[in-house]
């Protein structure tokens, strides 16, 4: 370690993202990415924005993004932020709103981003187990604490609560944010955004990345009421004031407004997501209730790691998290309709050979 850093930083334990190859081929099924690509309108609006106006610093509010997910929704503009990611969303969101106010509670098998926040924010958090069947109970939500954060669908299980669900923890925790990550609510969850008028404590975070493709573009946006949103104005102009260039703001507009691609494609997903796991359960494999665009899967007869081997050996990867949990499990990202049955091959062979 560096001898200038300082104790906070050698403390420090960092995400670790999914690995992006470089070099040899794989058919990718480790980091949730949308295999149908962008909205061709959404390319076309960044070509269109590629020119002299790059010498001029974007609208710091990217005003015409939020305006145009407000009307989606039916809300005034002061209800959305954006930001550089739903990562960085939500790295402002832990630190606008959990600091000096207590324990932080969400699920011990959640996006592993979220000790990593607290790490960085000097957080106290404590998780809370998942029930025997990787569900979130609301019941375990209910006490003193300092906030509360649900990925719904929650990752890596895929599993979502209902609105009914998300409610009745947000009844039981008035003074404190409850905040609703919602990567993957768009495979087929309910999302919670209809809580928003209600509830003053309810934070949703969205993003481009999964369901409109746009991952290598970074944007991801909350909705709350309006004090929740100038809490968040706040971190960031405090942090950076442009966090979205021009680029982002025209692809993330005109997909934003694609509908019929969204719909087209997501739909895509979700019937192979389907196809996936029925064809995974037939090879002996228990899998998780997904509304996601991945899958929790394990076989009884062989180590998660071993199928992870075996796998990239056949070339293709997937997501492992070695946790006392989750070890014999693995994530799988829905492909295309080719790439999930060239995996259920793979297995299939993995299977015959290895299996106890």
């Amino acid at each position: 370690m560096s001898r200038l850093w300082s104790p906070f930083v050698q403390r420090l334990v960092p995400y670790t993202p999914g690995e992006q190859p470089k070099g040899k081929s794989f058919v990718k099924l480790n980091t949730n990415e949308n295999p149908y690509g962008p909205s061709p309108l959404a390319l076309e609006a960044i070509r269109n924005a590629a020119d002299d106006r790059l010498r001029l610093y974007p609208d710091p509010t990217a005003l015409e993004l939020v305006t145009a997910i407000a009307d989606t929704l039916n809300m005034a503009a002061d209800h959305v932020f954006v930001g550089n990611g739903s990562d960085e969303v939500l790295a402002h969101a832990f630190s606008g709103f959990f600091r000096e106010r207590g324990v932080v509670l969400f699920p011990d098998a959640t996006y592993s981003f979220y000790p990593t926040y607290c790490q960085l924010y000097q957080l106290p958090f404590r998780p809370i187990p998942l029930d025997g069947d990787f569900r979130i109970d609301p019941e375990d939500y209910r006490g003193p604490c300092g906030g509360i954060v649900i990925a719904n669908p929650n990752a890596p299980t895929g599993i979502a609560l209902d609105l009914d669900e998300i409610a009745d923890i947000l009844r039981r925790n008035p003074d404190v944010l409850v905040l609703v990550d919602e990567a993957y609510v768009d495979f087929g969850a309910q999302s919670a955004l209809s809580l928003v008028p209600e509830y003053d404590n309810l934070l949703v975070v969205q993003t481009f990345s999964k369901s409109r493709s746009l991952a290598g573009l970074r944007v991801g946006f909350a909705v709350g009421q309006p004090h929740l949103i100038e809490a968040l104005r706040r971190i960031k102009d405090s942090f950076n004031s442009y966090p979205l260039d021009r680029l982002a703001v025209a692809g993330a507009v005109t997909a934003w407004r694609d509908e019929i691609w969204f719909d087209r494609t997501r739909r895509l997903v979700i019937a192979d997501r389907e196809w996936t796991d029925q064809a995974l359960r037939e090879l002996g494999f228990q899998v998780l209730p997904s509304t996601a665009n991945f899958l929790l899967a394990s076989h009884h007869g062989i180590r998660g790691r071993t199928l992870l081997e075996e796998l990239r050996a056949e070339g293709i990867l997937v997501r492992h998290f070695d946790a006392e949990r989750t070890r014999d499990w693995l994530r799988i990202s829905v492909g295309t309709s080719q790439e999930c049955r060239t995996l259920l091959g793979a297995i299939s062979s993995i299977v015959s050979r290895c299996a106890i």
